[in-house]
């Protein structure tokens, strides 16, 4: 199985906009450009997370984005169901009469990925960059 790119590109960019100073906004091209990307692709990504109310836009000169929600209430899950949808990974092709036992172990994984995916916060990704950039400046001197 595999994520999309804009997923990939969805995490990173809700890393870096819980990472922002309180009630500060960036700008579509500085994200753009931050990751490599066309504005435009990127803006299709970041309707995507406005929809799924993880994110906000202010529009105007001094506009952008900035997270909806407190941080800590922003999982892996939510940002990947707002890119990929929220539907099954795994269909069984054969028409059984009672429950397919394949798809019923496919089912049972699923669920278990979707169960850490949704106990995987991002704030957590923030709070080990913050730690890392502690203990490379504590190196350094």
């Amino acid at each position: 199985m595999k994520y999309s790119n804009a997923t990939n590109y969805a995490l990173h960019t809700m890393v870096h906009l819980i990472r922002l100073p309180k009630g500060s906004t960036i700008g579509v091209q500085e994200l753009a450009e931050m990751q490599h990307l066309s504005p435009t692709y990127l803006s299709k990504i970041l309707t995507k997370l406005t929809k799924a109310g993880l994110i906000e836009s202010t529009p105007g000169v001094k506009g952008g984005y900035k997270v909806s929600r407190a941080p800590y209430e922003i999982s892996f899950l939510d940002v990947i169901n707002a890119i990929e949808g929220d539907t099954n990974l795994f269909n069984c092709s054969l028409h059984h009469n009672e429950r397919c036992l394949i798809e019923n172990v496919m089912r049972q994984a699923e669920e278990n990925m979707k169960d850490e995916l949704r106990n995987s916060l991002l704030i957590d990704i923030v709070n080990k960059m913050n730690v890392q950039k502690q203990n490379s400046v504590e190196e350094a001197t």
